[in-house]
């Protein structure tokens, strides 16, 4: 017995909303997708990159994963990288993490989950490596979000340093990294004014951080 047909008939009501408001939008997105955005985000259920920013499908590229973290060996997130900047042409990548991520709060707490840990390794490398900061902050909160927003500056400094996007800047293609924050507490997206356009660049926030 099927106890997901609540799920399908959600989606025919959804296909038919779509196709009463746009009778060329199923048409249309069966030829090619052309998104100008990929989103590295969180698996966070509560996070979900088109409707927290008010796309349609086919209007962002996404890949997620714990924590939204960009590792350098992981031939999942660089595949999905290098196929949006060198076949899809997007002109922007969002790294968008959230507060209260689980991930990196179990990284802060240094406890035992199992496989994931090998995983949150990084994130507690980059709380080694922002140790002074974060042992100013008293209240535990504040000192997770604080992890929350150096996590995705980590991860906008290792998308800028992929093969996949300096390559990109020396072709001379138009592409920009961002750095995002998505607060649960009231569903705004918090920009932290970090965006990489070129390897020069790169360097400069690469100094701002260290």
């Amino acid at each position: 017995m099927n106890k997901l047909q609540h799920l399908l008939k959600n989606n025919k009501d959804w296909s038919k909303r779509i196709e009463e408001t746009k009778p060329d939008f199923f048409s249309n997105l069966a030829g090619q997708q052309n998104p100008e955005y990929v989103w590295i985000g969180c698996s966070d259920s509560r996070v979900s990159a088109n409707t927290i920013v008010g796309l349609m499908p086919g209007e962002i590229f996404v890949h997620r994963n714990i924590a939204n973290l960009v590792i350098h060996t992981d031939m999942n997130c660089l595949s999905v990288l290098q196929f949006a900047v060198e076949v899809l042409k997007v002109k922007h990548i969002i790294v968008c993490g959230h507060y209260g991520c689980g991930g990196v709060k179990a990284a802060l707490e240094d406890g035992r989950n199992g496989l994931i840990d090998n995983w949150l390794r990084h994130i507690q490398d980059t709380a080694i490596l922002y140790d002074e900061l974060l042992a100013q902050i008293e209240d535990e909160d504040k000192k997770l979000d604080k992890l929350c927003e150096l996590n995705v500056v980590e991860q906008v400094l290792n998308v800028g340093q992929t093969t996949i996007v300096r390559d990109a800047w020396t072709r001379g293609q138009n592409l920009s990294v961002h750095g995002w924050i998505y607060d649960l507490r009231d569903g705004i997206i918090r920009d932290l004014d970090i965006c990489l356009e070129n390897k020069s660049e790169l360097k400069v926030l690469r100094k701002l951080f260290s």
